[in-house]
């Protein structure tokens, strides 16, 4: 008798609301608000102009979040994007998705670690930055609930770092130098610098698998962990404008620590603390996401079968996880920080673009699926040259390993 095939491993539900919210927010709440808005001032061209590139960041966050939360409650397993699109679209815009997730957070999970270690030990940044890849791996192979607890410890730190800066800032001396007049092709830029920022709510979509109830919990753990995070850099901006202005902002390596300095000395060395602290919660959540964006991809044979191999003990896709971790180390020790960031963008938003489309087809007739996408695809296109091109290059890479996949696939 021909021996009966295996039953494919799952993923074991234990995120309620709570922990998806924390690992949506230790997603968000990461380096990009502790670094994105010097960039984005210069693009921006003044302080009006940053302040309308937050708005629209946060409308097409909306939008994708909206879409990604609605998708997810109906395609409850993992690996986000590319399920939806393969499921509501064609194979090739799930892979697409799947291929820019992968590529774009590999390479903002290695951005992730250079940025930790350029703040908590600056004379050896690389050493670090492997080092907590290496730890952070290995937590998040111990099971997601430990994913989650690790999540609201570091969530809980950056949002109190967060509030005595703000504090401090709205109490101390304003020293406010503008900048000039508001470029309106570079507030799209400065959109996708700060978009990078709140890129991480789909971190949530990619553990649905893993959480309890995903139809009620989903739709609800994303909306708000994006409204959170929206009224915290909102304030934040607000904040830095005021104490520093747009000028010194667009100038400044590391703004909050300038804010800190200007209206209150004793907290930068806190402030590098709580940014080393809000990276670590970001880094933590991308090695999750990428290992289960690969997971799902494998195990539609899109990538290799032994990425399919899932932890009996700790219920982790710990195949995909170590492999993940080993790309990003790789990555760690020959990527530019500043490139890495306009890269990861424009896979992240081909990403959204991919979800907001499988959204459409659920209803034609809501208008914000088609609102974000058109919103992804603009500001992805106002990227800095090398970044569009980069991504570009990628993707057509991502078309030819599509191709041979594919043909395995039919002549198997």
């Amino acid at each position: 008798m021909p021996t009966p095939p295996r039953e494919r491993p799952t993923l074991q539900r234990r995120l309620g609301l709570p922990s998806a919210i924390t690992i949506g927010l230790a997603s968000m709440l990461g380096a990009g608000v502790f670094a994105v808005w010097a960039p984005a001032a210069r693009a921006a061209g003044s302080g009006p102009g940053l302040l309308t590139a937050l708005l629209i960041a946060g409308v097409i966050a909306y939008c994708n979040a909206r879409s990604t939360a609605r998708l997810a409650a109906r395609h409850p397993q993992a690996g986000g994007a590319y399920i939806y699109g393969t499921r509501q679209l064609h194979p090739a815009a799930g892979f697409t998705a799947g291929w820019a997730f992968l590529v774009g957070k590999t390479a903002s999970a290695a951005a992730m670690a250079l940025t930790l270690g350029a703040y908590l030990l600056p004379e050896h940044p690389r050493a670090l930055a492997a080092a907590a890849v290496a730890a952070f791996c290995a937590i998040n192979l111990l099971g997601v609930k430990k994913t989650a607890l690790a999540s609201t410890v570091f969530t809980a730190i950056t949002l109190a770092v967060l509030a005595a800066v703000v504090i401090a800032g709205t109490t101390g001396p304003a020293a406010a130098q503008p900048l000039g007049d508001t470029h309106p092709w570079g507030v799209l830029t400065a959109a996708g610098f700060i978009f990078f920022a709140f890129a991480g709510y789909a971190r949530i979509a990619t553990l649905g698998e893993e959480v309890k109830h995903p139809e009620r919990t989903i739709p609800r753990a994303v909306p708000i962990a994006l409204a959170i995070t929206f009224t915290v850099y909102l304030t934040v901006a607000i904040t830095v404008l005021t104490v520093l202005g747009a000028g010194t902002l667009a100038d400044s390596t590391a703004p909050l620590a300038d804010l800190a300095g200007a209206s209150a000395p004793a907290l930068k060395p806190v402030v590098a603390i709580g940014a080393g602290v809000a990276v670590a919660g970001v880094l933590l959540s991308l090695l999750a996401g990428i290992g289960r964006t690969a997971l799902a991809m494998a195990r539609d044979r899109r990538l290799p079968g032994a990425l399919t191999a899932v932890s009996e003990r700790f219920g982790v896709p710990w195949a995909a996880e170590v492999a993940a971790s080993a790309l990003v180390l790789i990555l760690v020790t020959t990527m530019d920080l500043t490139g890495a960031i306009g890269f990861s963008s424009f896979c992240v938003l081909v990403y959204y673009g991919v979800a907001n489309a499988s959204a459409a087809t659920l209803d034609r007739r809501d208008p914000l699926p088609w609102l974000g996408l058109a919103g992804c695809l603009i500001v992805a296109a106002s990227l800095p040259l090398p970044s569009v091109l980069g991504g570009l290059a990628v993707f057509a890479a991502g078309a030819g390993w599509y191709a041979i996949t594919e043909h395995r696939t039919r002549t198997a």
